[in-house]
């Protein structure tokens, strides 16, 4: 097993850790008692009581602000809930269920301008089916989709917390952070990060639990989804390395090895392929980063993709353009955040999470760092990190957790109306 500083499972994965222990030898006292356990005891039901409970809560957040929402791009003023959850990208992914993708690039004074190809299609295709199936339209077909995989994404997070060692209170817990998070609306909105937040809650639980070979299609399926195929391949190239320097009081059998390096590998050309693609599509072998700097451009103007400049680019655009302040200042911040980010990633806390969802959580942030211009939308990237709800949970004083809750939900709602509702020429997008 791992150490008590790691507080994950690194070592032996068929000893079940304390979480589990915990709910079976319940399970078991409950039966030799011959008492009958009530309706909402097993932890599934009350996973998705939470659930629920938070969409009801969400929901009415939306109406109210649907409500009063004027006339915008995408809907008539006071739209009803459905069209109100399908606007911004969801309308860029009922783009691509209706028309596909374009093979020749859209360009505007010599420059890839906004176009599908930054959407991938798994999501949009998922729909399509439901759609086909039930005859719903789009938008609701859309919402259902989300809201499915918000629940499924909700239970693989008790199930990873409790793999890790966390006990039920923590868990359950973390799961009600989880469901009211700032961005918890993306769960009933037409967006793709419901559906990856699911994949990529499984994806950790395999690795956790060393099941490479099933770890593939999920691999396979997430880097079509949304764009982090990269990170995750790093994630499991850290975790092949520390495997490796372990291997004497960690045994890191041959077959594992070479399951795990493939694995590495096969991550590395699924996050690859859609930008490929892309490129032998429509001639452009930068089709894709080319579009994604497209909506980039409104800020900073056009220019080349640098790796782990845009940060400071962004810095630079908000500090002097938005608040007046020196360009020394923005930059300065940005090493402060990375700074402190850095220290809270090896805190003892955070150590509890184990070595595999630490790598994670290295592995994205990095990504984020290379690759993503700061600005509204980044809020709903850094949603990816959710496993660091389980280090917020940690306390367990009552007055704590409800205002944490108030603060979450208080957030949620700052959220939607910076990000969500449409006031104009918005530039603010989620």
């Amino acid at each position: 097993m791992s150490s008590a500083a790691d507080g994950g499972t690194t070592g032996d994965v068929t000893a079940a850790p304390a979480g589990v222990a915990a709910e079976r030898e319940a399970l078991d006292s409950r039966r030799a008692s011959g008492t009958r356990a009530a309706w909402w005891s097993p932890w599934w039901v009350r996973v998705l009581i939470v659930y629920g409970l938070s969409r009801v809560v969400t929901t009415t957040i939306l109406l109210i602000l649907a409500s009063v929402q004027g006339a915008n791009p995408w809907t008539a003023a006071r739209p009803g809930y459905f069209d109100f959850a399908a606007i911004w990208d969801g309308r860029w992914y009922n783009i691509v269920s209706i028309a596909g993708y374009p093979s020749a690039l859209p360009v505007a004074d010599g420059h890839v301008t906004e176009n599908a190809w930054a959407f991938l299609p798994v999501y949009p295709g998922l729909v399509n089916a439901v759609q086909f199936v039930t005859r719903m339209p789009w938008q609701v077909a859309a919402v259902l989709v989300s809201v499915a995989f918000g629940a499924g994404a909700a239970l693989l997070f008790h199930r990873l917390l409790i793999r890790l060692g966390f006990s039920s209170s923590t868990t359950l817990f973390a799961v009600v952070l989880f469901c009211v998070a700032p961005v918890s609306p993306l769960f009933q909105l037409a967006y793709a990060e419901s559906l990856y937040i699911f994949l990529l809650t499984a994806a950790l639980l395999l690795l956790v639990e060393r099941r490479y070979g099933m770890l593939f299609p999920v691999v396979a399926i997430m880097a079509f989804t949304r764009p982090s195929g990269l990170a995750f391949a790093l994630a499991v190239g850290l975790h092949v390395i520390y495997r490796f320097v372990v291997r004497r009081s960690q045994p890191f059998p041959v077959r594992e090895r070479v399951l795990s390096v493939s694995l590495a590998v096969f991550s590395g050309i699924a996050g690859l392929a859609w930008p490929a693609i892309a490129g032998l599509v429509t001639g452009n072998l930068m089709a894709y980063t080319d579009t994604e700097l497209a909506w980039r451009s409104v800020y900073i103007g056009w220019m080349h993709l640098v790796p782990f400049a845009p940060w400071f680019q962004g810095a630079d655009w908000w500090f002097v353009n938005v608040l007046g302040l020196p360009s020394w200042l923005g930059i300065l911040t940005v090493l402060i955040v990375i700074a402190l980010f850095a220290v809270v990633l090896f805190s003892p806390a955070v150590r509890r999470l184990g070595v595999d969802v630490r790598f994670w959580l290295i592995a994205y942030s990095l990504y984020l760092l290379a690759v993503f211009f700061p600005q509204s939308s980044t809020f709903r990237l850094l949603m990816p990190l959710f496993p660091l709800l389980a280090v917020i949970a940690l306390p367990k004083s009552r007055v704590y957790r409800i205002g944490m809750v108030q603060l979450f939900l208080a957030l949620q709602v700052g959220w939607l109306l910076i990000a969500w509702g449409v006031d104009g020429a918005d530039w603010t997008p989620p």
